[in-house]
C-alpha cells in the first residue's frame, strides 16, 4: 500500500492520538500526584520488528530512550509473552533511565498476527533504597539507589516483588495498575489499524530528516559544559566535563562525546540511552520540530558515546541522576554546539537542571518527589518563559493544592525568581522560588545542578543567576542556612525548604 501525502498524514495522527490516549488514561487512572498531578510519563507505540514509530509529546528523556528499553525486553522475553501479556523492566542498563522509571512494553495482535508493540514510562515515587524518593544523593553503586528490574514477563509475583521494595506499596499497586491499563487500551487502538502502512511513517521521518540535516552547513561544531559536581563528598565536589564534536556531512551528522570526563564514584552518571535521547531532543529542536519522531527519523544520526564516561556509564555504577541532571548538560551541549551550523535557531542556555526535589517520613510512610521549573534561555526575537520545565523534563510543578492534600507540608511560597534571568536583547526567563514547610519530621533529599556554574547566554547575552537551596529551621529566614547542590538530612516538624532555581540565559547585546 502506497499513501498520498494527505493519508500518510492522516495515519500518522490517527497513530500518535493512541500514544496521547495511553498518556491521558495514565495519569488519569495513576495513584501518585507525582503522575496524575505532574504527568511525569510517557507512551509510544512501535513496530512489529521493535522500532520507533510515533510517540506522544510527553518528556524527552523517558521517549528517546524508550527504543533501547522495548529492544531490550523483546530481545529478553519477546518469545515468551503471551498475547495480552506484557513485559517489565526498569534497569537502566538495558534500556531504561533510572530505577524510578519503570517501563511496560505489551504486543499488539491482531488476527493471530503480531503488529507492533506499545510501551509507556513512569516514575515511581519510592522503589526502595538508602533514602525515600529511591534517589540518594551520595549512592555511589547502583544497589543503593533501590530495586532493579531486569525484562520480565509481567506477574503477580513481580508486582509482589515491587511492592515490597517500595515504602509506598498502595501507591505503587495503583500507578503499576494505571501503567498496565494504558498498555491494554494502546493495544486495542493499534490493533484497528493493523493492516497500515506502518513502514511508510518511518521512511517519511527518514526523509524529513535528511533533508533538514542536509540544509545545515557541512562542518565540525565543538561545544563543552560542566557539571558542578558528582554528590555531596568532598571527593566528589570537582566539576565533571561534558566534551561533544558534531560533524556534520551531507545528510547524515554526528554527535561524538569522545573526551568527556570518566564516570565517578556518585549517581552523576547517565547511560548512553539518556544520551541518545537529550541529541534527539536537540536535533529536532536544531532542525524542524514538526519532524515526526520515530526510527526512521534517526536513521541519519550516529551518536559516539565511550562506555565508561558519564555519558555512558558502565554498571554498577549509580545513575539516579544521570536520566534527571545529566540528560540536562548533554541537552546543553548539544544545543551549543549545533547552534553555529543552525544560525538563528537556537538561543541561550535554559536553566540547565530538573531542581529535584525529595522529601520522605513515616507513620504512615509518605514519600512526595518532584522537578521544580525554571527560567528558559531566551530565544532570538523572543524572550525566555519563566518557571517552567525545560528541555529534558516536560512535567508540570505538583499544584499546591494536590501536594497539601497529599503529603504533611505546607507550602509557604510559589512564585517567580524575579531578575534570575540573564540580561541581554532579549532576556531570560526567571526562575521559580519554592519554599515547603515540613509538618512531621522528615528526610530531605536534594539533586540539582548549575548551583556554581550559569546557564550561558548566547550571542552576547548575559547567563543566568545560579541556583540556591535553603533550610529555615523551623520556619526562621533570619536563621537561614544554605544547603550544598547535592545532599540527604534530617528535617524536623516546622523547617522550610527554600528552592530558588536559576534563570535562563540572555541572547544578544541589551
Amino acid at each position: 500500500m502506497t499513501l498520498d501525502p494527505a493519508a500518510l498524514q492522516v495515519l500518522i495522527s490517527r497513530l500518535v492520538g493512541i500514544a496521547d490516549e495511553m498518556g491521558a488514561v495514565l495519569r488519569r487512572a495513576a495513584y501518585s500526584p507525582n503522575i496524575k498531578e505532574r504527568a511525569d510519563c510517557s507512551a509510544a507505540l512501535f513496530t512489529a520488528s521493535g522500532e520507533l514509530l510515533v510517540q506522544a509529546e510527553h518528556i524527552p528523556v523517558h521517549l528517546g530512550s524508550m527504543p533501547a528499553a522495548v529492544r531490550a525486553a523483546i530481545d529478553a522475553c519477546g518469545d515468551r509473552v503471551a498475547p495480552g501479556g506484557q513485559i517489565v523492566l526498569n534497569d537502566p542498563f538495558a534500556g531504561g533511565t533510572h530505577l524510578n522509571d519503570i517501563t511496560f512494553v505489551a504486543p499488539c495482535h491482531a488476527d493471530g498476527r503480531l503488529v507492533g508493540w506499545v510501551a509507556n514510562r513512569a516514575h515511581h515515587a519510592d522503589l526502595g533504597g538508602m533514602a525515600p524518593g529511591s534517589m540518594p544523593p551520595d549512592a555511589r553503586e547502583i544497589a543503593q539507589e533501590g530495586l532493579r528490574i531486569p525484562p520480565v514477563v509481567d506477574g503477580d509475583d513481580v508486582e509482589a516483588m515491587i511492592v515490597a521494595a517500595s515504602r509506598t506499596p498502595d501507591e505503587r499497586r495503583g500507578d503499576l495498575a494505571a501503567q498496565r491499563g494504558a498498555n491494554v487500551l494502546g493495544a486495542q487502538r493499534l490493533a484497528l489499524l493493523a493492516r497500515a502502512p506502518f513502514a511508510e511513517v518511518l521512511d517519511y521521518g527518514e526523509r524529513r530528516m535528511r533533508a533538514a540535516v542536509d540544509a545545515l552547513a557541512d562542518g565540525e561544531y565543538r561545544f563543552e559544559d560542566v557539571l558542578d559536581s558528582a554528590g555531596p563528598a568532598l571527593d566528589q565536589q570537582r566539576p565533571i566535563r561534558i566534551a561533544l564534536l558534531v560533524t556534520i556531512a551531507g545528510d547524515e551528522v554526528t554527535f561524538d562525546f569522545s573526551g568527556t570526563d570518566p564516570q565517578r564514584a556518585g549517581n552523576m552518571n547517565a547511560v548512553e540511552a539518556v544520551t541518545v535521547s537529550a541529541v534527539a531532543f536537540a536535533l529536532r529542536c536544531a532542525t524542524d520540530p514538526t519532524i515526526p519522531a520515530n526510527g526512521g527519523t534517526y536513521r541519519p544520526v550516529q551518536v559516539i558515546a565511550p562506555a565508561g564516561t558519564v555519558v555512558a556509564a558502565r554498571a554498577p555504577a549509580a545513575v539516579g541522576a544521570g536520566n534527571v541532571e545529566v540528560s540536562q548538560r548533554v541537552a546543553d551541549v548539544c544545543l551549543g554546539a549545533l547552534a553555529a551550523a543552525a544560525p538563528g535557531r537556537l538561543g541561550a542556555a535554559s536553566q540547565g537542571t530538573m531542581n529535584n526535589l525529595l522529601l520522605g517520613g513515616s507513620d504512615p510512610a509518605w514519600v512526595y518527589y518532584e522537578t521544580i521549573g525554571g527560567g528558559q534561555g531566551a530565544r532570538p526575537g523572543r524572550a525566555g518563559m519563566s518557571a517552567v520545565h525545560t528541555n529534558m523534563t516536560n512535567t508540570l510543578d505538583t499544584p499546591v493544592e494536590a501536594l497539601e492534600r497529599a503529603y504533611p507540608v505546607r507550602v509557604h511560597e510559589y512564585g517567580v525568581r524575579r531578575g534570575s534571568g540573564g540580561r541581554g536583547a532579549y532576556a531570560g526567563g526567571d526562575g521559580t522560588v519554592r519554599a515547603i514547610e515540613v509538618l512531621a519530621d522528615a528526610t530531605l533529599s536534594l539533586i540539582t545542578e548549575r548551583r556554581r556554574s550559569r546557564p550561558w547566554g548566547a550571542a552576547g547575552g548575559e547567563p543566568g543567576l545560579s541556583g540556591e537551596n535553603w533550610l529555615l529551621p523551623g520556619g526562621d529566614r533570619t536563621d537561614a542556612r544554605p544547603l550544598p547542590d547535592k545532599c540527604t538530612i534530617a528535617l524536623r516538624a516546622g523547617d522550610v525548604v527554600l528552592v530558588l532555581t536559576p534563570g535562563g540565559g540572555g541572547y544578544g547585546v541589551a
